[in-house]
């Protein structure tokens, strides 16, 4: 079997499991007592808490071990606001964060205070610009990922973190899927990360609150982590967690070059194998290890089946992979194609055979898929046919991603150049898919309009 989803979660580093048995055995007792075996855990774990520091490049005092990389945001978001509320509520974030932030963001709002989402481009990424227009002198805090966990698009936090730096504005980074590969550069205040992301057990966050930053835990106060992650400190998965970091930063640099060109293998060759495929994120702006491609026609809960059939595990963040049956907020805010959607994020150590096999596997799960809904099987322009009407609707009410698509993709030829196809869906990700389909295929989206039930999505046939 080929793991393929290491951006969720990456398989525990062999120096990780070494370190998890060893300090089993030596860092069971309580760390704040005085007594042998309390001294013996309290050297394990502030030894986790300097190589930890070292990673991220940050004084030990400035780091707290928390219960998770969740935790920490939303411990570090809540912390920052409180601290900061004699200068105002107002919250700045990204588009494409991740759901941790944005929930912060929506009990934040909910409870009164104000906040600012920056759009992104189509590589998913924010402009520095926009940031620094978004500043205002009620902003208490500002939020950006350090690279996305979707796409693996690289955000520009040096400069973001100098307009806030100027604006005297503390910038919170999570940095949970970069930091394995390098510290995060710029001029941060904050910053979080998650140790399952990088083969240390789940279970075990970092918070990173800078000297001089205002910051007030919110909770009831606790003793341990200087007031900022109560509970009793789970040491062996602390150590485990720091000693994997240092591990995989002492490979990163030799792995991430071979990782990349893993990827870009893939992003190069996807689209020739297979048709009607968009590649998403950043080109060159990305992290090694992480590439998401979206396929026309496709369910991607059906195609995800399909590869993990074939041995291979990878996610997705099409609607009809969700229970919400809502698209992934990242390529929403992108305006990329949805259905059908793949992220492969390779762990260290992936061989190059497994790439390859992917590579061999996956035209055919993709023509099977479409088969069995029926999809178009040419990506030639539809020819030109005789119509009664310059006009044509298409009922595709109470049917889910990508039934819309296939259907319109199939109308589009029974209507004239010029003509319109009118597409009813109350699908979510109709919204999304349909002007990707145009963009994809040369066609004219005009726009949407409300319906009896859901909502008209109109495309005019231009070739």
């Amino acid at each position: 079997m080929a793991y393929f989803d290491a951006a969720s979660a990456a398989p525990l580093h062999p120096v990780a499991r070494q370190a998890l048995q060893a300090s089993l055995d030596e860092g069971w007792a309580d760390p704040a007592r005085l007594y042998r075996e309390g001294r013996r855990a309290r050297l394990l774990l502030d030894a986790a808490r300097e190589a930890a520091a070292e990673a991220v490049g940050c004084r030990p005092d400035e780091l707290t071990f928390t219960s998770s990389g969740t935790r920490a945001v939303h411990s570090g978001i809540e912390g920052a606001l409180a601290g900061r509320r004699r200068v105002g509520s107002h919250l700045i974030v990204s588009a494409v964060e991740h759901s941790s932030v944005l929930h912060s963001a929506e009990v934040h709002e909910a409870a009164g205070g104000s906040v600012t989402t920056v759009p992104v481009d189509r590589a998913g990424t924010v402009s520095p610009s926009s940031y620094a227009a978004a500043l205002r002198p009620d902003t208490a805090l500002a939020c950006l990922q350090s690279a996305n966990h979707e796409v693996g698009t690289e955000q520009p936090v040096r400069e973001v973190a100098e307009a806030c730096r100027a604006a005297g504005v503390p910038l919170l980074v999570d940095a949970a899927q970069s930091l394995p590969w390098r510290r995060v550069e710029g001029d941060w205040s904050l910053l979080t990360a998650s140790a399952h992301k990088w083969g240390g057990p789940s279970g075990v966050g970092l918070l990173v609150v800078r000297k001089g930053v205002r910051f007030a835990p919110q909770g009831p106060l606790d003793e341990r982590e200087s007031g900022r992650a109560a509970g009793f400190e789970n040491i062996p998965a602390v150590v485990a967690a720091a000693a994997s970091l240092r591990a995989v930063r002492a490979e990163a640099v030799a792995e991430a070059a071979r990782l990349r060109e893993l990827t870009e293998r893939i992003r190069v060759r996807v689209p020739e194998l297979v048709p009607d495929v968009e590649v998403v994120g950043d080109a060159v702006h990305r992290l090694p290890g992480i590439v998401t491609f979206s396929c026309l026609y496709v369910d991607g809960e059906t195609l995800l089946h399909e590869l993990d059939r074939a041995g291979f595990s990878v996610s997705s963040g099409s609607s009809c992979t969700s229970s919400t049956l809502t698209p992934s907020h990242v390529l929403k805010a992108m305006g990329v194609l949805s259905e059908g959607n793949v992220r492969v994020s390779l762990p260290p150590g992936t061989p190059s055979e497994d790439v390859d096999r992917f590579l061999s596997v996956l035209p055919g799960a993709v023509a099977d898929v479409r088969e069995k809904l029926g999809a178009p099987t040419a990506s030639a322009p539809p020819s030109p046919s005789p119509a009664d009407s310059d006009t044509l609707v298409v009922d595709s009410l109470g049917k889910l991603c990508p039934i819309p698509v296939i259907e319109l993709a199939k109308a589009i030829g029974d209507v004239p150049v010029g003509g319109t196809v009118r597409v009813l869906s109350d699908d979510e990700a109709a919204r999304l898919d349909i002007p990707a389909w145009c963009e994809m295929r040369g066609q004219e989206y005009v726009g949407e309009e409300p319906a009896d039930h859901g909502f008209a999505y109109v495309v005019r046939r231009v070739s």
